[in-house]
């Protein structure tokens, strides 16, 4: 748990910096509020990418769906909480200079900035919140050892973040108009539709499945 916590601590921050840091040679043009846009969906991108891969593994890995164990289904909660944390201060960060750009004198960091960006970025932040404050506590204490592979099947839903992430890129890259762009747009659908809207009616199959007699018959002789 701590080791988890410390190296995802250093993880996403470090990479946000490379990130940032790197942009700046590579496109010496951008502002900085370009590069801290596109350092953000980069990181986000290879989170979502990660909590996906590790879904996968986890449900694959679980034919007893509410007693089966993977490591990876308490592990990568401890992953989860860092980079909530810094995701919170990077969508900051990104507001405070969209402010700037629009002329908006806000001193950074200060409590007007902060109530600013509290109202415009309510709903990820209580979504952010949530994850830290209740799910967390839920999947690490209150379910005991038990549904691993459901805890697997709500990290999957990060499915299409990646493909949404490649969206705003394009869009910021000014390649909306690509083939690229479009045939992405169809993915962000597909996958949404996967992991968003079909994810539950396949947890609910999953568990219906394992309370079938046939799955339930014990060898009484």
């Amino acid at each position: 748990m701590w080791r988890t916590l410390a190296v995802a601590s250093a993880f996403f921050p470090g990479l946000f910096a490379f990130c940032v840091r790197a942009l700046r040679w590579a496109a010496p043009g951008w502002s900085l509020k370009d590069r801290i846009l596109l350092s953000g969906r980069l990181v986000s991108t290879v989170q979502a990418t990660m909590a996906t891969v590790s879904g996968l593994t986890v449900v694959l890995s679980c034919e007893d769906v509410v007693h089966d164990r993977h490591w990876l289904a308490v592990e990568y909660v401890w992953v989860l909480v860092p980079y909530m944390t810094y995701d919170i201060y990077v969508m900051y960060l990104c507001h405070w200079h969209k402010s700037r750009e629009k002329g908006i004198a806000e001193r950074k960091h200060s409590l007007t900035s902060v109530r600013s960006f509290l109202l415009q970025e309510r709903l990820m932040v209580t979504h952010h919140l949530f994850i830290l404050i209740v799910l967390t506590p839920v999947t690490q204490h209150f379910r005991g050892e038990l549904g691993d592979f459901f805890v697997g099947c709500i990290f999957t839903a990060e499915l299409s973040t990646p493909f949404v992430s490649l969206g705003k890129i394009l869009m910021q890259l000014k390649m909306q108009d690509t083939l690229l762009h479009k045939v992405n747009g169809i993915l962000i659908l597909v996958t949404f539709f996967l992991c968003r809207i079909l994810l539950f009616p396949f947890m609910y199959a999953a568990y219906g499945r394992q309370l079938t007699p046939a799955a339930l018959c014990v060898d009484t002789t």
